[in-house]
């Protein structure tokens, strides 16, 4: 199928019965609520995995090192958020670690904890992973109008704050908030 603004031959041979694709209208159809966060949930993974690639870091590593932007955590703490038992979080930490991304140390709160800490060279390659992340979704988002991306951005903030608030969590601090914690 070409328009009347494509000077291209139309498709011969095999590829004649398959249609050219064509630009997508913006927005002019919903995807719906589930499909829509699912496949924008797959777009910033694939984003993700492929700049964290690049630093031979995997999603759970990058996003280990986000978390340790401006806290830290306790093994405990971080296994939570991230969703692993024990011995990932050990593993992963272990690996960070011989790596010279994250220290490990005995938390002064709890002797028998041990908190996370960010190192200078985790630090420094967290913010070239994070500016390139940002970039790249930005230019993801450019077609949406500046209001847009700032209502997604606020809505998108309430989904995280809230599921993380029903399973406890203080997303500023990863403290546990349930009462079996303590």
């Amino acid at each position: 199928m070409t328009s009347s603004h494509d000077h291209r031959p139309p498709p011969q041979g095999p590829d004649a019965q398959i249609p050219a694709p064509e630009t997508p209208a913006l927005a002019s159809e919903d995807l719906g609520l589930v499909d829509a966060l699912a496949q924008l949930s797959f777009l910033v993974l694939g984003v993700l995995g492929e700049i964290a690639g690049r630093y031979d870091l995997s999603v759970v590593q990058t996003r280990l090192l986000g978390i340790l932007r401006d806290r830290e955590p306790t093994m405990n703490q971080l296994g939570r958020h991230l969703g692993l038992d024990k011995s990932s979080i050990t593993g992963l930490v272990d690996r960070a670690q011989r790596r010279g991304l994250v220290t490990r140390t005995v938390s002064a709160v709890d002797r028998r904890a041990f908190q996370v800490s960010i190192t200078d060279a985790g630090r420094q390659l967290t913010e070239q992973v994070a500016a390139e992340f940002a970039e790249r979704i930005e230019t993801c988002a450019a077609a949406l109008p500046a209001a847009d991306r700032k209502r997604l951005s606020r809505l998108a903030t309430r989904v995280v704050t809230n599921d993380a608030h029903s399973r406890g969590i203080d997303l500023r601090t990863l403290t546990d908030r349930t009462p079996s914690a303590s």
